[in-house]
C-alpha cells in the first residue's frame, strides 16, 4: 500500500464542513439559499459543465458577475478541474477588460448580463475566448451573444458526482490583475498551495485573538469586498472551510446591505474604508443595530475618526494589512492583554485598531533601510516593508522585469513605507509614492488624513504633495465636510495646529492648503485614487 500525499489542493477545503455536516446555508440577496450538501452538489456540476465545454488542466477560466453563489462555486470548480479561475474586475475600462482577459488567455467568460454591453465592445477584440455561459438572476438569455448555455440549465444537465482528480499542488489556481497606477494592469497568480495555506493561515490568526475579534462555528459571514478582487481577501475559502453560513450581496447598495445584515443575522464582514464609511452614512442603516458586527478594514489606512465612529456603533472593528500580491493578508489588528476593548475607546486602544497589526501565521515581516538593513523597532525609525509567507505571489504573468523588482533581494517588496513599534505591531507611514517630501522631511499624507478625520464636522479626507518652488512639496488636504455641517479651511488648520503644538505632528507638517471638496475619487476597487487627485488639484498625477 501506499501513503496518501494529500496535496494541498482547493478541493480539499470542502472536506472539514461536509464531513461535520454543516447545518448552514449559502444566501444570494432574497433569490436563493441552500445548504451545503447541495453546495457541494452544484461545485460537481459545474466542473461537469464545463468539462464538457471543453475545459482542461492549464485552461483559463474568466468570471464577470456582482458577489453571488455562483462565483463561490467558481472559486471551488474551476481551479479544482485543474484549470485557473480568473476573476476579471468588472470596474475596469472596456479597453483594459480586453488587455486582461486577453493577457490570461480566457477561453470560457461566465458573465453576468449586467456586464453584456461592456462584452459587446470588446468581443471583437478577444482573442481567445470560445465560450461565452450567462449568469443571469431571472435565468433569461439575452440577445446580443452566441451564448454556450444559461448557468443553471447547464448545472441542471450536469453530474453532481464529477470527479475531481489530484494534481500538482504548485498548479496554479487563479489570476487576476492589478490595478496600479502606472502601466498596463499586472497579472498576479496563486498556486493550490499558496491558497490553501493562506486558508490556514487567516483561520488561525483569528483564532489568536484574546479581548476582540473572536471567531467560531456559529459565524454570519458576508463580504463587503468584491470577490474579483484578491479572492475577497480569501475569506470565502475560510467561510467554507469554517461551514459558516455565507451571505452574497449581489451588487452593493446600502439597502441591500442594510436589509441582509438585519434579516440574516450578519457577524463577520470585511471592507475598504469607504464602503464602512458609506454604511455608516447611509439612511438605511441609521436605525440598524449593528452591535456584534465584526469587520475587518483593509485595502487602505482605516482614519481614528471612522474607527471611533463604527465602535460607536457597536461594530468590532479592527485592521488588516496586505495587498494583490500577499493573496493578501500580512499582518492583522489585534489587542494585546492588559489593553481590552473600553467604550468610549481609549486613544491607545484606536492606535492599535488602526495600525496595520501583527503579522500573520507563518508571515515574516520587516521593515528595512535602503540597503535591506532592518530599522530599530521603536515605532519611529522607518524603512520599507518586505515580507515573506508560503502565500505571495512568486511572479507576475509574462513579467519577468516586475516580478525581479518585486523580489529583489528574495523578500517580497511592498512598496509601503512603515515603522515596527516595541510591541511588535506594524504601521503603514504611507506609500513610496505618496509619502510628501518637504524641505528635506517627510510627511506622512495618511497620519494628516487621520487626525483630520477626526474633527467632527470631516466627512472624507485625502491629503496629497502639492508642488511648492521653496519646498518641493508641501501637502494639500481635500476634505468632505459632513452633511448639514458648516467647516472652513481655517478651522481645519487651527484644529492640526491643535495636535502639532501638543507634540503629535511636526509642526512643519501642518498644512496651509486646505480645500472644500464635494467628493473624493476612488479606485475600482473604493481606495483614494491619489493620481487622479494629484492631476486634478496639483497637475502633476504622478
Amino acid at each position: 500500500m501506499t501513503a496518501y500525499a494529500y496535496p494541498l489542493l482547493i478541493k480539499q477545503l470542502l472536506t472539514a464542513p461536509i464531513a461535520q455536516a454543516s447545518g448552514q446555508e449559502i444566501v444570494y440577496r432574497d433569490l436563493r439559499r441552500h445548504g451545503y450538501p447541495e453546495f457541494h452538489a452544484r461545485i460537481g456540476r459545474l466542473g461537469s459543465a464545463l468539462s464538457a465545454l471543453g475545459v482542461r488542466p492549464g485552461d483559463r477560466v474568466a468570471v464577470m458577475d456582482w458577489d453571488s453563489h455562483r462565483y463561490l462555486e467558481c472559486f471551488f470548480a474551476i481551479p479544482m478541474l485543474g484549470a485557473t479561475l480568473m476573476t476579471v474586475n468588472i470596474r475596469l475600462s472596456p479597453e483594459q477588460i480586453a488587455y486582461t482577459l486577453n493577457h490570461c488567455e480566457a477561453s470560457v467568460i461566465l458573465l453576468h448580463p449586467d456586464f453584456l454591453p461592456v462584452l459587446r465592445q470588446i468581443v471583437g477584440e478577444l482573442q481567445h475566448a470560445r465560450h461565452f455561459v450567462c449568469l443571469p438572476d431571472d435565468g433569461a438569455l439575452p440577445d446580443g451573444l452566441d451564448w454556450a448555455g444559461e448557468y443553471e440549465a447547464l448545472l441542471a444537465a450536469a453530474d453532481p458526482a464529477h470527479a475531481f482528480a489530484d494534481f500538482d499542488e504548485a498548479t496554479i489556481a487563479t489570476s487576476f490583475y492589478t490595478t496600479g497606477t502606472t502601466g498596463a494592469p499586472k497579472g498576479v497568480r496563486f498556486s493550490h498551495r499558496q491558497l490553501v495555506l493562506h486558508t490556514l493561515n487567516t483561520m488561525a490568526s483569528l483564532l489568536l485573538s484574546s479581548e476582540h475579534g473572536r471567531f467560531s462555528r456559529r459565524e454570519v459571514y458576508m463580504p463587503i469586498t468584491p470577490m474579483f478582487h484578491v479572492h475577497a481577501w480569501g475569506f470565502p475559502y475560510v467561510a467554507t472551510l469554517a461551514g459558516w453560513k455565507q451571505v452574497y450581496v449581489g451588487r452593493y447598495t446600502p439597502a441591500i446591505l442594510a436589509q441582509l445584515h438585519a434579516r440574516e443575522g450578519v457577524t463577520f464582514s470585511h471592507c475598504v474604508p469607504s464602503i464602512l464609511h458609506m454604511l455608516l452614512n447611509a439612511p438605511e442603516a441609521a436605525g440598524l443595530d449593528l452591535s456584534g458586527w465584526k469587520m475587518i478594514i483593509g485595502g487602505s489606512a482605516m482614519s481614528s475618526g471612522l474607527c471611533r465612529a463604527a465602535l460607536a456603533r457597536g461594530i468590532d472593528v479592527f485592521s488588516a494589512y496586505g495587498m494583490s500580491e500577499t493573496a493578501p493578508l500580512l499582518t492583522l489588528t489585534q489587542l494585546k492583554p492588559p489593553l481590552s476593548p473600553t467604550d468610549p475607546p481609549s486613544e491607545a486602544e484606536l492606535s492599535v485598531r488602526t495600525a496595520a497589526g501583527l503579522p500573520a501565521v507563518l508571515a515574516q515581516i520587516r521593515v528595512v533601510d535602503d540597503s535591506m538593513a532592518d530599522v530599530a523597532h521603536d515605532g519611529v525609525s522607518q524603512g520599507e516593508i518586505v515580507a515573506r509567507s508560503p502565500s505571495l505571489t512568486q511572479s507576475y504573468a509574462k513579467n519577468p522585469e516586475a516580478s525581479a523588482a518585486l523580489w529583489a533581494g528574495g523578500w517580497l517588496h511592498t512598496g509601503d513605507i512603515g515603522t515596527i513599534d516595541p510591541q511588535g505591531y506594524l504601521r503603514v507611514v504611507d506609500r513610496q509614492k505618496d509619502v510628501i517630501k518637504s524641505g528635506g522631511e517627510w510627511i506622512s499624507s495618511l497620519q494628516l488624513e487621520d487626525l483630520i478625520s477626526q474633527h467632527p464636522a470631516v466627512s472624507e479626507v485625502a491629503v496629497i504633495g502639492l508642488a511648492d518652488a521653496r519646498w518641493g512639496e508641501r501637502p494639500l488636504a481635500l476634505v468632505v465636510a459632513r452633511e448639514g455641517a458648516a467647516v472652513t479651511p481655517a478651522e481645519i488648520r487651527a484644529f492640526v495646529q491643535d495636535f502639532a503644538d501638543r507634540g503629535i505632528l511636526p509642526r512643519y507638517a501642518v498644512p496651509e492648503h486646505i480645500r472644500l471638496v464635494d467628493e473624493l475619487a476612488k479606485t475600482s476597487v473604493g481606495k483614494l485614487d491619489k493620481k487622479r487627485l494629484r492631476a486634478a488639484f496639483d497637475g502633476s498625477g504622478g
